[in-house]
């Protein structure tokens, strides 16, 4: 989509559509607006511009005379491929070209969309994925980033698996969920999804095919089919992944890798029973399917602790293991961490340098000091408190607006209640509806492309006051569009 931050001055000389006109140019010659590009809408022009419709058409009649525009019948008005070719400078390079010829998948446009809606002021965040900013330990974290910056030793490169002293704390932190592991098998990544990238692009053959559940986080990111691979999909129930479909799509797909979330499923918030993650390594072990561990809302528990994670059952070296302080610490610290083998571990320290030469000293040195300081614990019993509000809010809210028009279970733990609705209806018509209203929603679509009776909602971010109000609002407009 073309920028436009430009109004004409009614007060000058000039007319309008001759300011306009050179307003274009200008953007065409500087190499701004690429070749190959859209103009919007006339219509829209106008209202960017501010002025009369009529205006900006004797503007682009002028501009397609001087071949700098052409007209794509039922598709509308175009920069023309010949536009350099009318200037003294040489041709210019055609960017769309590039851009829509890469390998890489840009993301699904309703998640740039969400992306964008996100920073707007006054918008309530229904589906967000982190902690609200009053719920972040600013104070502690202010005086643990005060105190490691007269301690650290050196500001220049880690080592290859990350700072020592914060794989020492993790494996205290790990040995408090059963996870008996030496700093050699740990590896720091700046957030889970790079690990999941260093995973899938170092241990992976090409055209590999991952199993997961349905609906699922990985779903939403193309990243991983720009790096040519595929997906085969399992069901969910009540306990976690469907093993009697996952034993059979193994035998039909032979994948590489199984990924999953059993501990508050992200976005259904399925927690996997402790049956269910015994019988799973089972079946994985008999199928010699390695399995990916993504464990990033273990310590958000809210009524009682999880089941122990699949790593921590382990006996064959079958499971890597993900975890992160992203979501109950702080986003912007960008640290999470890969648990497995050593030599698979060592295999991604080397990607990683080839790729970014290791995560940012400062938030290694801060995450450690956090670990050690004790601030972790006294910090998830606040957040756990203010969670299990803010979900009993929204729980009163279903309950008293939704009954008729949706269903859902109530989560145990992490920011998530999977909404379904018991009549389908367009989620793009109800996702513009609700962010005309300053509503950002996520559509169930984004995590099953199949879905049009789901709604991840998110507990985490929004003000229960904000929730409640969301929410009433919400289920009218589901209820206008029945």
């Amino acid at each position: 989509m073309l920028h436009i931050d430009w109004l004409p001055n009614k007060k000058d000389t000039l007319p309008l559509y001759r300011q306009i006109y050179a307003y274009i140019k200008h953007e065409i010659r500087s190499g701004n607006w690429p070749i190959n590009s859209k103009l919007p809408a006339q219509r829209s022009l106008a209202a960017i511009f501010k002025v009369n419709r009529s205006t900006v058409q004797t503007a682009i009649d002028e501009l397609m005379a001087d071949g700098l525009l052409e007209s794509k019948p039922g598709s509308g008005i175009w920069i023309a491929n010949n536009t350099w070719s009318l200037f003294s400078s040489p041709e210019q390079i055609d960017w769309n070209f590039y851009v829509e010829s890469s390998t890489y998948r840009p993301n699904l446009p309703l998640i740039q969309e969400i992306n964008r809606a996100e920073f707007k002021q006054n918008i309530i965040r229904l589906g967000t994925g982190e902690l609200a900013p009053d719920l972040l330990p600013h104070k502690e974290l202010t005086a643990i980033l005060q105190k490691t910056s007269g301690n650290i030793k050196s500001f220049g490169y880690e080592q290859p698996q990350g700072l020592l002293f914060l794989r020492e704390q993790l494996c205290i932190h790990l040995r408090k969920n059963g996870i008996n592991v030496s700093p050699r098998s740990i590896l720091i990544v700046s957030g889970a999804l790079q690990a999941l990238q260093l995973i899938c692009l170092g241990l992976l053959p090409k055209d590999s095919k991952i199993l997961l559940e349905n609906p699922s986080y990985l779903l939403s990111l193309p990243l991983f089919q720009s790096m040519q691979v595929d997906f085969a999909e399992v069901p969910l129930d009540s306990e976690g992944i469907n093993l009697r479909t996952l034993a059979y799509q193994q035998k039909l797909k032979k994948a590489a890798l199984l990924y999953t979330i059993p501990t508050f499923h992200n976005p259904t918030s399925i927690l996997m029973s402790e049956q269910r993650r015994h019988d799973l390594l089972q079946l994985c072990r008999e199928n010699q399917l390695p399995i990916l561990e993504d464990d990033v809302y273990r310590d958000l528990w809210l009524d009682r602790p999880a089941p122990p994670p699949l790593k921590s059952m382990d006996q064959d070296g079958l499971v890597l293991y993900i975890g992160s302080l992203s979501k109950a610490v702080s986003p912007g610290l960008r640290i999470g961490w890969v648990v497995g083998p050593e030599p698979v571990i060592e295999k991604l320290a080397d990607m990683k340098m080839q790729n970014d030469y290791g995560s940012s000293c400062l938030s290694q040195y801060a995450a450690a000091e956090w670990l050690a300081s004790g601030f972790h614990e006294n910090h998830l019993r606040r957040i756990r408190a203010a969670l299990c509000i803010k979900r009993q809010t929204c729980l009163d809210v279903l309950t008293q607006h939704f009954q008729e028009i949706a269903s859902w279970h109530i989560p145990a733990g992490g920011f998530y209640i999977w909404l379904k609705l018991k009549e389908p209806i367009s989620l793009p018509k109800l996702f513009k509806m609700a962010l005309a209203e300053n509503i950002l929603l996520n559509p169930g679509s984004i995590y099953d492309p199949l879905s049009n009776r789901h709604l991840r909602l998110s507990y985490s971010y929004a003000s229960s006051i904000e929730l409640r109000n969301a929410l009433e609002r919400l289920a009218a407009m589901i209820k206008e569009l029945n």
